[in-house]
């Protein structure tokens, strides 16, 4: 099997950043993954300015586009690859952690976690509940399988794990470009009412769910968001996600704390 580990850190690195990628560069290496960074921007993705809902500024400061559809450039390589692995830059991977490519079996299309499924402390699990209806609600003819308690299903798009050959019928041989530019995605790009602040997350969830694809639950430990589940829960994870720096020391640029939060 051949595999590959993407990720997307555009513009100047934070010390954050910069900490999560290299672990996540050491993990490639420990699971006999090729890896990838990608650098400098590809496909450039802006709002329609006639259309969206998305303040100026949220993406002119970044050059006039929206990086975080720069994760979708790992598309480019489904013709070279058995497996396909996408890590957001702001992830942290344990040395050691297990092989997340073996949870992903070929009768799957894409593995993820979901954030319902997180072990999540009480505020933010109200928060999840809040964030799933207002995202999801908009998109009545699926089935969400609702929740009072946890909300409405979605993955966590931090990290997913895709599996090309199955892959290749959903993509229908379209560039990143090309897939990006689908009219059905328009509305995320714009961020049409709740979408607003979106980044990939319900986009890719809604394209997963309107294709029917046969999508694995990954454990929570490869997605754990840092500061969403208690500190005991965070020492117990692979991959920690810190996608909030606002809580973070020095909003992550103190290092060195951070890593005594997390060990």
């Amino acid at each position: 099997m051949k595999k590959l580990i993407f990720q997307v850190a555009v513009g100047q690195i934070s010390k954050l950043y910069d900490f999560c990628v290299k672990s996540v560069e050491d993990y490639a290496k420990e699971v006999g993954a090729d890896y990838i960074l990608l650098r400098e921007p590809k496909l450039k993705i802006k709002p329609n300015p006639a259309t969206s809902n998305r303040s100026k500024a949220s993406w002119q400061k970044y050059g006039g586009y929206l990086p975080i559809y720069e994760k979708e450039n790992i598309f480019e390589h489904i013709n070279n690859y058995d497996q396909l692995c996408v890590i957001d830059a702001d992830i942290w991977v344990r040395p050691g952690s297990p092989d997340i490519f073996t949870q992903v079996d070929q009768t799957h299309d894409l593995g993820a976690v979901f954030e319902r499924e997180l072990p999540l402390n009480k505020k933010y699990r109200r928060q999840t509940v809040d964030y799933s209806k207002k995202q999801l609600t908009p998109l009545k003819e699926y089935d969400w399988k609702w929740n009072p308690s946890t909300g409405g299903e979605y993955f966590n798009s931090g990290v997913i794990v895709y599996n090309s050959a199955n892959m290749k019928k959903y993509l229908r041989n379209e560039t990143p470009s090309e897939f990006m530019k689908r009219p059905e995605f328009q509305p995320f790009v714009d961020g049409v009412g709740a979408w607003k602040w979106q980044t990939d997350q319900i986009m890719l969830t809604y394209w997963a769910k309107k294709e029917s694809m046969n999508v694995k639950h990954l454990d929570w430990k490869y997605n754990s968001l840092f500061k969403a589940v208690d500190p005991h829960i965070t020492k117990q994870s692979h991959f920690i996600h810190f996608f909030m720096k606002d809580l973070l020391p020095k909003k992550g640029e103190n290092i060195e704390e951070l890593i005594k939060l997390i060990q």
